[in-house]
């Protein structure tokens, strides 16, 4: 039995756990590049959504109770993702926006 086989038998437990570990350790980054592109994703589509609901508030000048509070469950889960920059200002704009109980604007003010 030449030496690397003779290794290899007495060894095998050890041998078979390191093939076990560098494999195991390959999966878990496989799992993480996609849990990476998976929250990159997840956070522009939440932008998007938060970016054209701000918008919308904005252009009628007001808010509902109701749509503030989806507004703010929508921003804490974008905020969470790490996101800031415009979805932040937006969103700070429609919380300054007059509270209405009743939507009747459903376009844009023109200014008079």
């Amino acid at each position: 039995m030449n030496e690397a086989m003779q290794f290899l038998a007495e060894n095998a437990a050890q041998v078979t756990i390191g093939v076990l570990i560098t494999a195991l350790i390959g999966a878990i980054g496989a799992v993480l590049i996609k849990f990476r592109a998976f929250c990159k994703a997840l956070l522009a589509v939440n932008h998007d959504r938060l970016y054209q609901t701000c918008t919308f508030y904005i252009l009628t000048g007001q808010i509902t109770t109701d749509e503030m509070k989806n507004l703010d469950y929508l921003y804490s889960g974008y905020h969470a993702l790490g996101g800031n920059g415009t979805g932040t200002e937006l969103y700070e704009r429609c919380q300054k926006l007059p509270i209405v109980q009743i939507r009747d604007r459903h376009t844009e003010q023109k200014a008079i």
